[in-house]
């Protein structure tokens, strides 16, 4: 007996500590946020004080319309809007067919071909950064909208993704059936495959468009034309050769990440029970 209340103690005294250390971890993420969206309502002589306050004592919108007066963020928005939506919708769709290809299609150097696409992932984009803008620069794509968005139109871990679902949760018999029917590969692939993979491209358009939302390296490489700026790069109009507009850097940072906060939150069950169920099956 004595036993028994020895390890029902004990196993609460983990379960406390294990969720100890899961919220000071999540308060260790979290704080930048909070310091974030305070700092941004804080008026610039509480943002100048020392020793420093974490919360606004005198909260302002001060720094917000100063953000949008200073800068055309109206613009940079919809250009992030434009950018992460069109990378997104050909994410989507080349994960689709390419996924539905390798997991149900038998074709010499399938396994090859994949194994080529997993690697690409592996390989980050600084590497081949410089080739790329150069072939952009020698079809004069340089400073324009498509030059932009051309490197994200395609995302190894989509089409990963979207391969695992298909070879896992679509029969093969379902398409025979339909090919018995008459139907034909681009028919079974709209009205069969797409249908039933709902989730795994509600997955794989969020992470797109997560990924197309928050570029920043080459956009700065490529855009000159502060118009064609997104949220990320227009950020950098708040930071001078010496200092920086803290006040007006963090309104605008609190704009740009709310968005993507808000489709996390919303859509956070989706994502994590197709990437359950996905479960990363071979």
């Amino acid at each position: 007996m004595a036993r028994r209340r020895h390890r029902r103690v004990a196993a609460r005294l983990g379960t406390l500590l294990a969720h100890g250390v899961l919220m000071a971890g999540a308060l260790v993420m979290v704080m930048p946020m909070i310091w974030m969206v305070a700092t941004s309502l804080k008026p610039a002589p509480e943002i100048a004080r020392w020793p420093p306050v974490f919360l606004p004592q005198a909260p302002s919108l001060e720094n917000y319309t100063g953000a949008f007066a200073t800068a055309p963020f109206g613009r940079f928005f919809l250009n992030s809007v434009f950018i992460a939506g069109v990378a997104t919708i050909f994410v989507a769709a080349t994960s689709l067919v390419a996924g539905a290809v390798f997991a149900k299609y038998r074709f010499p150097g399938r396994q090859f071909l994949f194994a080529l696409v997993l690697a690409t992932a592996i390989v980050p984009f600084e590497a081949y950064m410089i080739p790329l803008y150069l072939q952009l620069v020698s079809i004069e794509w340089i400073n324009t909208y498509q030059g932009i968005i051309l490197p994200y139109l395609f995302m190894a871990f989509g089409i990963f993704l979207m391969r695992q679902h298909v070879a896992s949760a679509i029969p093969s018999e379902l398409m025979e059936a339909a090919r018995v029917d008459g139907a034909g590969e681009w028919w079974i692939l709209r009205r069969v495959i797409a249908p039933l993979s709902g989730n795994a491209l509600a997955a794989v358009g969020i992470f797109a468009f997560i990924q197309g939302w928050g570029i920043f390296i080459w956009p700065l490489l490529i855009a000159n034309d502060q118009l064609l700026f997104n949220m990320e790069l227009g950020l950098t109009a708040f930071q001078f050769r010496f200092s920086s507009d803290t006040g007006k850097l963090m309104a605008g940072s609190v704009v740009s990440v709310v968005p993507m906060l808000a489709i996390f939150l919303l859509l956070r069950r989706r994502i994590i029970e197709n990437m359950a169920l996905t479960g990363l099956k071979g």
